[in-house]
């Protein structure tokens, strides 16, 4: 007889199985840029990566210096015309991101979104941009996903953005800057628009200023002794336009890394602006919001994203 304790065990993880799509065959990987990124005379950085844990998947990997900005490119498996450009973390001194497509991204290509990963360089690797290389990759990343929009079969008018830790704070500004052109036209693609429809910030570093400062990101964008303007012009929370993307932030209460009260400013400055927006503050978490909760049952957060980003055209 089958007792209900192995039914709810069965249940369980058949749901996990669900949450977590199996890795499929190797994805496309893209570089950014033409021929050398802008502002990089001088630059001698070679790409370098390495394992984050010892004993960790062979794909869990992350940046510490990165000379060839990319696009890892998960298709969805039945495109509805949606795609989400998604921008990892590492505190600016690595980008945490492997090669063969995050279960985060195959969880939204297996929904009908095509997401594109960015691998983005850091300021620490001398580009002449300083701390807007990695938003120079990111904007140049819209472009070529609205690009190429027939040949991923996406509608260029419904791309939007998710970011993760210092990822969210490039996000974050990569809405609030689109209007700001940081490099030089290199082809045609850079004269499509940079704007995405819709914004997920989740545990997201955002401000430089005040008691809930990321010490670590600011260091590694600004150095050691930033003045008042630096700290206030790369602060995510400032000088949001009236055209900033409607923006879902998320964050756990527990976060030991980056405080929640990041998420807090960003939505007060996102409800100051009038921005459409949401906030989802959870109980536990740490520094992640796994896709599936240590009982085996789904997460919330990547249906309370996906639901605001299509109330706003995603």
């Amino acid at each position: 007889m089958i007792s209900r304790r192995t039914l709810l065990a069965a249940s369980a993880a058949a749901t996990a199985a669900a949450a977590l799509p199996a890795r499929a065959a190797p994805i496309e990987r893209l570089p950014l840029w033409p021929g050398r990124p802008p502002g990089g005379d001088g630059v001698t950085t070679k790409d370098e990566w390495v394992k984050r844990s010892p004993n960790g998947d062979a794909d869990d990997i992350a940046w510490p210096h990165v000379a060839t900005p990319m696009l890892n490119v998960v298709p969805a498996e039945r495109p509805d015309g949606s795609a989400l450009l998604m921008i990892p973390g590492g505190g600016y001194t690595r980008v945490a991101l492997g090669r063969n497509g995050s279960s985060i991204a195959r969880h939204f290509a297996a929904r009908g979104t095509t997401v594109f990963e960015l691998l983005y360089r850091l300021p620490h690797d001398g580009w002449a941009a300083g701390p807007d290389a990695a938003l120079q990759d990111a904007q140049r990343a819209m472009r070529l996903i609205r690009a190429d929009a027939a040949r991923w079969r996406i509608d260029p008018a419904r791309v939007g953005a998710i970011g993760f830790s210092a990822g969210g704070h490039l996000t974050a500004r990569l809405g609030s800057r689109a209007s700001l052109t940081s490099y030089a036209p290199v082809d045609a693609a850079d004269g499509l628009p940079v704007r995405p429809v819709a914004l997920g910030l989740f545990f997201p570093v955002i401000t430089l200023q005040g008691p809930y400062t990321h010490t670590g990101s600011r260091r590694e964008l600004l150095g050691a002794s930033p003045d008042a303007e630096q700290l206030r012009r790369f602060s995510a929370e400032t000088d949001l336009p009236a055209d900033m993307p409607p923006t879902l932030v998320a964050h756990a209460a527990d976060d030991p890394a980056v405080a929640p009260g990041n998420s807090l400013t960003m939505f007060a400055a996102l409800q100051a602006a009038k921005i459409p927006s949401e906030l989802m503050i959870f109980e536990k978490g740490g520094h992640n919001l796994p896709l599936v909760e240590p009982d085996g049952t789904p997460h919330p957060w990547p249906g309370l994203f996906a639901r605001f980003a299509r109330r706003h055209g995603l």
